[in-house]
């Protein structure tokens, strides 16, 4: 038992399997006569006070705001590593998944805004089918091994954290609530004495995370979503130069992170959100202009942005193709970006804070988009026949 643990743990889809099986946990549970139970999980209230300071949160809301800021804090510290030593250091290494990433994000919203543009609540969701869940994404693209070059699967993870990158500028810019000044003020402050002890050169774990404690409260009050003071943090925390002898503060959080996020935060987040009453849906209530904004904008808006503007791009040489791969299998992995799911709920539940607006069919859309992006994108890339992959350039 042990040893396939271990095993499973080291599989690069193992955390795609995990989402998958907690997904349909919650799917189980919440149309069955446990539901209430469910209920009763996702509701307990969690109360933490420090004399006059107290928060106050269902069990829900600590995942999506408390846990979510950790998975940001990860997404940040990849980000600023690849910013300035990996794939996105230079245009050259850049240009293809940045200019992917707009069109991947730019296709899908205007097709959902072009369902729902006479609406304005469901306009607030635009931004969800704009999203791609990087370790679904890759966790299917694993199962295909050799199939799939080394340089698509670069590629696709460059594309994806741009991806998260344009979330979070729109979770700063469009779902923020009314401000309170005084908490603004405070995770300024914050920021500035992280920003000092980081030039300063203090490598301190616990000064970084007090401080981080402090701005994440204070962000939490202020009216901007949580989750924004996890990236914060990243990019306040110091990277050091390649030349180093040994990993910087900020490599070893990323690697100390990186199985608590995909093991339980990402886990439990899909465990939380997945959990859709289907008993009162009609097939009806998907042809609806949000769910069917949704499904369209991951299905057919993904792909569509990411493999036209990769090609525009290629085409007009500002960028080139990812060496040893070829035309259908850049298609097949445009398709892959379609996997919305755990960062397209986590929009959903800034977009439309109410399930019983949608009835859930908002959520089941998600599924049902990436579902079909997952499977369309694995049977393009799993069938392309060997010869051509070899062939082709």
């Amino acid at each position: 038992m042990k040893k396939f643990i271990v095993e499973f743990y080291e599989q690069e889809s193992s955390t795609g399997i995990l989402l998958i099986l907690v997904t349909i946990a919650a799917l189980l549970l919440k149309n069955s006569p446990f539901s209430e139970i469910y209920n009763s999980f996702l509701h307990t209230p969690v109360v933490i006070q420090f004399g006059a300071l107290k928060i106050a949160k269902p069990f829900l809301l600590w995942i999506n705001d408390g846990l979510m800021a950790v998975f940001f804090l990860l997404v940040g510290l990849e980000v600023k590593r690849e910013l300035i030593r990996g794939n996105l250091s230079s245009w050259s290494q850049a240009a293809l998944p940045v200019i992917a990433a707009i069109g991947g994000m730019l296709v899908p919203a205007l097709i959902y805004v072009s369902f729902n543009h006479k609406e304005p609540l469901a306009m607030h969701g635009w931004a969800i089918p704009t999203a791609t869940d990087i370790a679904f994404a890759l966790g299917i693209l694993s199962l295909l091994g050799s199939r799939v070059p080394a340089s698509l699967k670069i590629f696709l993870l460059a594309l994806a954290i741009i991806d998260d990158l344009g979330a979070i500028v729109i979770i700063a810019l469009f779902y923020t609530t009314d401000l309170s000044m005084l908490s603004i003020s405070i995770a300024a402050l914050a920021l500035l004495a992280l920003f000092i002890i980081n030039r300063s050169g203090v490598t301190s774990k616990a000064a970084y995370l007090l401080l981080g404690a402090v701005l994440w409260v204070s962000v939490l009050k202020s009216g901007v979503h949580a989750t924004l003071a996890g990236v914060a943090l990243a990019f306040m925390i110091p990277l050091g130069t390649e030349s180093d002898n040994s990993h910087s503060f900020a490599e070893q959080l990323e690697h100390d992170l990186h199985p608590w996020v995909s093991f339980m935060i990402l886990p439990l987040f899909a465990f939380v959100n997945a959990g859709l009453d289907l008993r009162g849906l009609s097939l009806g209530q998907m042809t609806d202009p949000v769910p069917l904004g949704i499904i369209l904008g991951l299905f057919v808006g993904k792909q569509t942005g990411v493999f036209l503007f990769s090609w525009l791009a290629i085409k007009f040489k500002i960028a080139s193709l990812p060496e040893g791969s070829n035309w259908v299998q850049l298609y097949g992995v445009a398709l892959m970006t379609g996997i919305g799911f755990t960062m397209s709920l986590f929009i959903d539940s800034l977009a439309f804070v109410d399930d019983s607006v949608y009835q859930y069919a908002d959520k089941l859309a998600i599924v049902l988009g990436s579902l079909f992006s997952g499977l369309a994108g694995y049977f393009v890339l799993r069938f392309v026949p060997t010869a051509q992959i070899n062939s082709e350039s």
